[in-house]
């Protein structure tokens, strides 16, 4: 018979969209509020993968990524999306959002990202955010999945979560967490 245990804490994310760097900045501000220090940052790169973003928040379009130092439990997924939105709306102009924020965690099995958006490879979690298995951390690498994302298997990303999965690693061998 198995046995309930609690989950091991995890290293939060965000993933910034946005055009202008003072949006970027009062994002991470707002979720640093949330969530603490930020302790690793990715540099910004060209956002490329869609045009999804382009009609409402104009172009050309960065991607940045900003790791959070504090261990949490993952339990905070769905409260921290809904914190990410209403940050969200706070920084808009009008309608228009200036800045997209998706947050997840990194774990020692996997990445996990949060979405308002069904799909038939999404958990439901709780007041309608869903869980999105981004990766598999597997035989010491990032391992995709048939619903990666495009972006998510481009080299500036994949350097950003193998330094986080390293951070991790090394914080849970050192009691850090």
């Amino acid at each position: 018979m198995s046995t309930r245990s609690g989950f091991q804490a995890v290293k939060f994310f965000i993933g910034l969209i946005y055009r202008e760097e003072p949006q970027a900045e009062a994002a991470c501000a707002g979720m640093s509020a949330l969530l603490g220090a930020i302790g690793l940052r990715s540099p910004a790169v060209p956002f490329t993968a869609t045009d999804y973003y382009r009609g409402e928040m104009g172009a050309p379009l960065q991607r940045r990524f900003a790791a959070f130092c504090r261990w949490q439990p993952p339990e905070r997924l769905p409260e921290v999306k809904i914190a990410a939105m209403e940050l969200e709306e706070r920084l808009a102009v009008g309608t228009r959002r200036t800045v997209n924020i998706d947050p997840g965690y990194l774990s020692a099995a996997n990445v996990v990202i949060a979405t308002a958006k069904n799909h038939y490879h999404r958990v439901p979690l709780r007041d309608g955010v869903y869980a999105h298995l981004e990766y598999v951390l597997k035989d010491g690498r990032l391992q995709f999945l048939p619903w990666t994302y495009p972006d998510f298997k481009s080299e500036p990303y994949r350097e950003f979560f193998n330094r986080l999965r390293e951070q991790f690693k090394h914080e849970l061998r050192t009691g850090r967490s």
